[in-house]
């Protein structure tokens, strides 16, 4: 049985502990905006679900007798822009293609830069030390 991580998630020679160290807190950081990215789109199909629900209500307004109010509520909110110019999507469209695929490309550069391309190092490692050796479940890697 293979002991030793994939290479994929060891260390390239020279590279030392304070840039593996730099790259796991940048690679933390990009998990946090991942996370923050499943947010907007969270933010995005609620908000698209409350449009939609929004809709029934001013129908259910107007069946009720009450069309000044479904009126209203139709002009001011039903398909609103939800910042300047925006619906969610175009929200969603521009965290995509600007701040979103910066950090991706900046944190790929950085580890193609520093330890050649590789992934999780600083996990890998971390994993290494906490694991216990030759017990199941255990394995350093799924192929053990």
């Amino acid at each position: 049985m293979d002991e030793t991580p994939l290479e994929r998630h060891r260390r390239p020679a020279g590279a030392d502990d304070a840039t593996v160290e730099a790259l796991g807190k940048l690679s933390e950081a990009l998990e946090a905006v991942e996370q923050a990215r499943g947010f907007l789109y969270g933010f995005h199909r609620t908000t698209g679900g409350a449009d939609l629900m929004l809709g029934e209500a001013v129908d259910l307004f107007r069946d009720a007798g009450h069309p000044d109010v479904a009126d209203r509520i139709e002009t001011e909110l039903v398909g609103r822009n939800v910042l300047e110019g925006r619906w969610t999507f175009q929200v969603v469209e521009e965290y995509d293609e600007g701040y979103y695929a910066a950090f991706k490309e900046q944190e790929r550069r950085a580890r193609d830069d520093l330890l050649g391309g590789r992934t999780h190092v600083f996990e890998a490692e971390m994993k290494e030390d906490r694991r216990t050796y030759g017990r199941r479940h255990h394995e350093a890697r799924p192929d053990a």
